[in-house]
Order: C-alpha cells, then structure tokens, then sequence
C-alpha cells in the first residue's frame, strides 16, 4: 500500500463507484490528465444510492437546501458532488462491544490518517444533533482515533487491523497495525479538535471512556517527550528512499534544537520532513488542543490534575512561541515563521496542508484580526513565499510534497475560509470552479497553468472542505452565492 507521494508519482487511480466519464490517463511527470469534453449537464458524479458507504437523511437536506441558494449550476453541482464525498466513498461503520466504530480511508489511499478523518468528517458536525445516525457515526471516528492512540501515539496512519504495510521496512517501530509512522504533532491536535466538538455540540460525554482518558493523557506524554527538554526521546525515523523529505537527518532524529519549551514535529502534515524541527503552525496548534484536552479534562472527567498539566504545558508553548516564533521581514514586518530551532534560525514559507500559517484562525489558533497573522498572510499570498504560485489556471500556495508550480485546492479553500473580503472569497470561489477540470470534484493540487494537469482525483478532505467553505459563504455571505461566477 503507498502513500500519497508514491500514489502521485505513479499516477495511480481508485474510484470507489465515482462516474468520472471519460478515462484519465497519467501524463510523464505523474499527474493525471483529463481529456474533457465541451458539453456537461452536470449529471450527479456521486456513486449509484445503492453504492454509498453511508446515507445522512441531514446531510441530503443541507444539500437539496444549498442547492436552491446557489445561483450558478456549476458550482451547485460541484457542491453537491464534493460536501457528501467522506459519506458517500470513505467511511465504513460498525458497532464493536456495543460502540460505534468508524473506520475511514483517505480517498484513494486505502488508509486512515488521523488527521484527515476528523477534517473529513468535521464539516458534518452541526448537523449531528439532527441526525442520530450521523452522529453515531462520528462518535465511532473518535472511539477509533482512540484506539489508534493507544496502538502508537507516533504513528500518523493506521490500517483497518494488523495487515501490514508498503511502509513496513521503514527504521522505525513498526506494527502490524500502522500504514506510516510519520510523529507529526497534529495527528493527535485533530483528535481533539473533533472529541472537543463533537461534546460542545452533542453534550453526549459517551465517548470519554477509560479508553479515550488513557489515549488522552499518553497525547499530553508524547506532547512532552517531543519538547526533547532532557534527551531526544525514543521517536527515531528513516526510509530508504531518493526524495530528501520523506526521511530524517540527524541518524533518524531530525535537525538538533535548542530546547525552549517548543515540541518537535518531525513531519509537517503533508508528511514531508521538517527542516526545523519547531513546525509553527503545529505547535499552535497544540496550544489550542491542549487548552480544549485541559477542558474536557477539568468539566467532563474531574480530573483536576491531568486538566492542570495540559494547561500548563499549554502556557509554556504558548510562551515561546511569542519568544522565538515571531520574526522581522524584510518586506512584511513581522510575522510569524513557518519553522524555527530555537537557535535563531527561521524558515519563511508556507505548506498547503492544515495546520499551515494561512488556517491559524481557522483552527481558532489566532484571531482572525490579530497584526502579526495579517502581516504574515500577506508574505504568504505573495511572490515572496516561494510556495506561491500563480499562473493561467489561478494563484494559491502549494508546497514540496507535491512539486513546484502545483497549487493546493485546500490552500484556495483555507484562503477563502479565514478571509472576511468579498471580493477575496467570490475569486477563491470562481478558481475552485474552473480549475475541477470537468470531474466535479476538489483534487490534491494542480498544475498552476494547466489545470487538466492534476493529483489525486479521489481527495474527500478537499472535497468535505469545499462543502464546508461554500456553506459558510451561504450562512456569512449569502449574496455571493448569487453571483454566476
């Protein structure tokens, strides 16, 4: 089984029931290549009723009520294409020891990552206390995310039971049971940005069983191992491979730091490498999850002790990342850089993957107001960040994991997410619509001056995502969904 960077380079498809019309084939760098008709009568692309993973009663009301608010056809099919896709292809339920278990893959890659099972079924939570089948089924994704925790709080994807894995020479601590062991800080930020939700919605406090208090505090452990304050902890990594960034330097530790009260992420959450160890949006975050874990820990449990300590710890990252994660730019002023080592050393850029700088208000890291992040957001949309591109097909931020010149449909999403422009949002909208290149879905990245040129066309993140962003525009900014883009 690969993983997403192996999958792109050769050009691998899985459809799951998907109708995408006519074939895809895969160009010589990889990406695959639509050869698109003139004429679409934007004919549903989602699988046959009888051939979808799971069915929310809510979810076919929020989109037969979207649908009549959107004035273009185009993107109202493309909404009705995407918001349902996690339900429809990637979700599979069961009840095991009478609990809902909720086991779901990426799309294409036939694995879960747990950062991407709690985005892809995040947009779904304010329907949830509409819709018991729903909810249960969300509840099943925290029960597990929990299980998965405990197996390896380093590993960032796992396989439905001990199948092994494409990855399984890796020179890490592998099990049966895990697709990659990647430590990336926010594979255990997003269970409990999703655990935090589903209880502030549903005020159900089932899913906090000994199991899930367990998980939690070896997070809150691993969290702390990861400041690398005494030693360098037991997490090691490498990979026999010719793509620098999915390996680690340092003899499978990563590039040194100076210990400051930050935590070390040795992956980003594209799965590339750190250069410096202190990923800066991850380590906000953490401060963010924590704050919540302290919360659940406090209210739900009473368990005054765990709720102190990630406070805490909370506190203590949040303090240096004021110290040492704030910078002088040449061009920008201050803003916030995307790596740092405690050493002095910055690195200034941004990945599409969330958390990136540009989703900071988004995951409620920053306001969406606050100097520091305009300044920053500026550099990002700018030249200046040299994972900007801009060409024919459009303008977004990309990054390593997918090559230069490829822009990001979550990083068009996110900018459209965290703006309050009008005239922002309506061009992030207008770029979604004419870069899908006939599929009528969201894809990983595309050629900056070729949309036809795309990755991974079976993505449910972007796709769940873009429902969300369109939603938002509806509930926010309901005028622009009357706009013929």
């Amino acid at each position: 089984m690969a993983s997403r960077r192996d999958f792109i380079k050769r050009g691998g498809l899985a459809l799951a029931g998907i109708t995408l019309g006519k074939d895809l084939i895969a160009n010589e760098s990889g990406y695959l290549k639509k050869f698109i008709s003139n004429k679409n009568n934007f004919i549903s692309k989602r699988p046959k009723l009888g051939e979808r993973k799971f069915i929310s009663d809510a979810v076919e009301s929020k989109i037969v009520e979207m649908k009549k608010n959107i004035a273009d056809e185009e993107l109202a099919w493309l909404f009705e294409n995407c918001y349902p896709n996690t339900l429809d292809t990637t979700v599979t339920l069961k009840i095991i020891n009478g609990r809902p278990d909720t086991f779901v893959i990426t799309g294409d890659i036939n694995a879960m990552w747990l950062r991407d099972s709690t985005a892809q079924v995040w947009p779904y939570l304010p329907l949830i206390n509409d819709d018991k089948k729903l909810r249960d089924l969300i509840a099943g994704v925290i029960n597990r995310q929990t299980k998965c925790i405990l197996i390896d709080p380093y590993a960032n994807a796992f396989n439905n039971g001990p199948t092994g894995s494409y990855w399984g020479k890796d020179e890490t601590e592998m099990k049966p049971e895990l697709h990659e062991r990647k430590w990336e800080i926010d594979s255990l930020c997003y269970p409990i940005r999703l655990a935090h939700g589903y209880w502030k919605t549903t005020k159900d406090v089932s899913v906090f069983d000994e199991d899930w208090k367990s998980a939690a505090k070896l997070i809150y452990k691993t969290l702390r191992e990861q400041q690398r304050k005494e030693n360098l902890g037991p997490y090691k990594f490498g990979r026999k491979t010719s793509w620098q960034l999915d390996t680690l330097a340092g003899g499978g530790y990563g590039n040194p730091v100076k210990p400051v009260g930050l935590i070390c992420s040795m992956f980003r959450p594209s799965d590339d490498a750190t250069i410096f160890p202190f990923l800066v949006p991850s380590n906000f975050f953490a401060v963010t999850a924590l704050k919540n874990l302290a919360e659940i820990f406090g209210v739900v449990i009473n368990d005054k002790l765990s709720a102190d300590d990630c406070k805490n710890l909370a506190l203590e990252v949040e303090a240096a990342l004021k110290k040492y994660c704030i910078a002088d730019h040449l061009a920008f002023g201050k803003i916030y850089p995307y790596e740092v080592d405690g050493f002095g050393n910055k690195l200034f850029m941004d990945d599409a993957n969330v958390p990136s700088l540009l989703s900071l208000p988004y995951l409620g890291s920053v306001r969406i107001d606050d100097e520091i992040y305009l300044n920053t957001r500026k550099f990002l949309l700018s030249e200046n960040n040299l994972y900007f591109f801009r060409g024919k097909a459009g303008e977004g931020i990309g990054g390593p994991h997918a090559g230069f010149g490829k822009i990001w449909n979550l990083s068009i999403i996110m900018r459209g997410l965290t703006s309050n422009n009008e005239d922002e949002i309506r061009s992030c909208i207008r770029t979604l619509k004419n870069t899908h290149a006939g599929t009528g879905f969201m894809h990983e990245s595309f050629d900056k001056d070729d949309s036809s040129k795309f990755s991974r066309s079976w993505f449910a993140w972007a796709n769940t995502l873009f429902g969300e962003f369109i939603i938002k525009v509806n509930d926010e900014y309901p005028q622009i969904l009357k706009t013929i883009f």
